[in-house]
């Protein structure tokens, strides 16, 4: 089954470098680009489709490209907004598509404190936002946090989920595509992993495997492959039942939990 990812970009003008022959990682480790993995034009390869405009009907043609419906009780994972001047995607523009298709915004707490620590915060947050007009919001690990299977990970073998994250049929992964201080960028890579990750997963990542409550206490190598890895690990579970979309609007060199 292909992955079918739908970009929905405020660009004018895009451009293409050579790589080099070699990268050398924050950590002061040499790769060979030659011998990484990428996507070629074979019939393995992802699609993915490029819209210019940034409006609430485009966003619609962007998901009609996918060429594929999300089955049965669909969970909308964005980011919330840590406040109601950051960069997250607002309800008149993703209204449509959510309500399009009956689905539930869907969140996890934060490891940092800020304005969504607790539920109770973060559903205010989400409310102050004007999400809360265009959908229902599930914090998923209001409950707590269950684990997910992590096969060939490169520093995971688990990642932690909010509880409630198997009571939908499918997701709809909306980014905000924005600069992060740790990541290097945030996209849906990020909004999968820290995105789903409970509380205790969030730890789990940042540390790179190595603490569920010293968010800041991993390497940063470390923290960007068990990023990955947590993303590998929901990716698998759902399978052909998750789709993406990331949109590229109110660019920011930070996070929108800035």
């Amino acid at each position: 089954m292909k992955k079918w990812i739908a970009c929905f970009l405020l660009l004018s003008l895009l451009c293409s470098c050579a790589l080099a022959d070699t990268l050398t990682t924050n950590g002061g480790v040499e790769l060979d680009t030659s011998a990484l993995p990428y996507a070629t034009d074979s019939d393995d390869a992802p699609v993915v489709y490029f819209i210019a405009e940034i409006s609430s009907e485009s966003l619609m043609a962007a998901y009609g490209a996918l060429g594929a419906e999300l089955p049965g009780k669909t969970g909308v994972k964005m980011s919330t907004g840590e406040s109601t001047r950051s960069n997250y995607l607002r309800p008149e523009l993703i209204g449509q598509l959510v309500q399009h298709l009956g689905g539930t915004i869907v969140e996890c707490n934060t490891a940092y404190g800020g304005s969504r620590a607790s539920t109770a915060m973060h559903r205010q947050q989400a409310r102050d936002n004007g999400l809360l007009d265009i959908a229902e919001l599930d914090i998923l690990d209001e409950e707590g946090s269950m684990e997910l299977p992590i096969e060939g990970g490169q520093v995971l073998s688990v990642d932690y989920v909010g509880t409630h994250f198997v009571n939908y049929d499918s997701y709809l992964v909306l980014s905000h595509f924005k600069g992060h201080a740790m990541a290097g960028f945030g996209g849906a890579i990020k909004n999968m992993s820290i995105g789903f990750g409970s509380s205790k997963g969030k730890g789990w990542i940042h540390s790179g495997g190595t603490s569920t409550t010293n968010i800041w206490g991993g390497k940063q190598d470390a923290f960007l492959e068990a990023m990955s890895d947590a993303a590998k690990g929901v990716n698998d579970y759902m399978g052909d039942r998750i789709l993406y979309i990331s949109v590229l609007n109110r660019l920011s060199v930070d996070c929108d939990c800035d």
